[in-house]
C-alpha cells in the first residue's frame, strides 16, 4: 500500500537523526556524518503533515570507483539513505530514491549514479534498476557491494 509523501530538499542536519537510528544505532551519531555533507544535495519524505522525514537519502557528485566503460561519465553517488522501519514496503523508499535518481540527472547533470549497498538490500536496488560491480567488502563487520544505474 503507497502512502502520501512529500519530498523535498532537507539540511544535512535534518538527515542525521534518521541515518542514525536506522542504520548505525550501535555507533555513536558522529558515525553517520559525512566530511562531504556541505556539499551534498540532502532529500527527505515527508508524511501530509509531518515535520520530520519520514526517510532520507544524500546526493554527492563522486567519480565512479573502477570505472571502466564508464570512467567519463559524470556521477552521483548516493550515500546514507534510510527510511523508518515503520514506514518500508509502502513505496516511500521507491519514490524517494526515484527523486534522487531525477536530481542528479537534472540538477547535478550526471549521467550515471551510484552507491555503496549492504548485500542484505543489494536485491532491493536492483529491482529499482540498479546493477552490481566490482567485489563485495566490508564496514566493520557489514557486507557491501558497489552498484550503478546509468540515468536517463
Amino acid at each position: 500500500m503507497t502512502i502520501a509523501i512529500d519530498i523535498r530538499r532537507i539540511s544535512a542536519e535534518d538527515t542525521v537523526l534518521l541515518r542514525h537510528s536506522v542504520l548505525w544505532p550501535d555507533h555513536p551519531v558522529s558515525h553517520v556524518l559525512l566530511p562531504e555533507d556541505a556539499s551534498g544535495f540532502h532529500y527527505g519524505a515527508f508524511l501530509p503533515g509531518g515535520d520530520r522525514p519520514t526517510a532520507v537519502v544524500s546526493v554527492f557528485v563522486d567519480a565512479l570507483p573502477r570505472a571502466g566503460s564508464d570512467d567519463r561519465a559524470r556521477a552521483a553517488r548516493f550515500r546514507k539513505f534510510a527510511c523508518d522501519p515503520a514506514r518500508q514496503g509502502r513505496g516511500v523508499g521507491t519514490r524517494l530514491l526515484a527523486h534522487a535518481f531525477n536530481a542528479a540527472a537534472a540538477e547535478m547533470k550526471c549521467d550515471v549514479i551510484w552507491c555503496d549497498a549492504r548485500t542484505s538490500a543489494a536485491g532491493w536496488y536492483e529491482r529499482r534498476g540498479m546493477v552490481r560491480f566490482g567485489d563485495t567488502f566490508f564496514k566493520g563487520d557489514v557486507e557491501y557491494v558497489k552498484m550503478k544505474k546509468a540515468l536517463l
